[in-house]
């Protein structure tokens, strides 16, 4: 008997916890420009800042990825981009140089842009200010600095350059 109320209360708590996120998920596509075929991959996953975030159909984000866009920037995901789990995008960090003792710590912002077709891989962590360029590759635990060009294969901390994706794979 236990061990049916038991099951009985974890499918419970699973559909309960499904129901939540689609909820927040909701939230997201009301407040941000975020199309019918986007796709939230999971959960955990967490769009904030008074910034522009626009998330085109096709694509997709996974599990615990975060999205950050403050005011007066953007996040532009393009479509059919693979946006794997753990990734974090930020349009505005702290600048490292700085004397951290000083208030308010000064900060760098700047857009990102993403792409049409490009993936990112896991715990990718995407800088403010940068562009990837369609059809490009990041590969897992990467940090982003700089542009990528189109069609191209990126990765390391930070990431630098591995290749060219081949013109008969374009």
């Amino acid at each position: 008997m236990w061990v049916s109320l038991n099951r009985f209360l974890v499918r419970l708590l699973l559909v309960i916890n499904a129901a939540y996120w689609r909820v927040i998920y909701l939230e997201f596509r009301r407040r941000y420009e975020i199309s019918p075929e986007f796709r939230f991959n999971g959960k955990n996953i967490l769009l904030y800042g008074n910034g522009r975030i626009v998330l085109a159909g096709n694509s997709y984000i996974g599990d615990s990825s975060t999205v950050q866009s403050s005011v007066d920037c953007n996040v532009e995901i393009g479509s059919g981009c693979h946006i794997s789990s753990n990734v974090r995008i930020f349009t505005e960090s702290m600048k490292a140089d700085s004397d951290l003792r000083v208030k308010p710590v000064p900060s760098k912002t700047g857009d990102v842009v993403i792409g049409d077709a490009c993936w990112i891989g896991a715990n990718v962590l995407i800088n403010p200010g940068v562009s990837i360029g369609e059809n490009s590759v990041v590969g897992a635990n990467s940090v982003v600095v700089r542009d990528i060009p189109p069609n191209e294969i990126w990765g390391g901390v930070p990431a630098k350059l591995i290749r060219k994706k081949l013109p008969s794979a374009i």
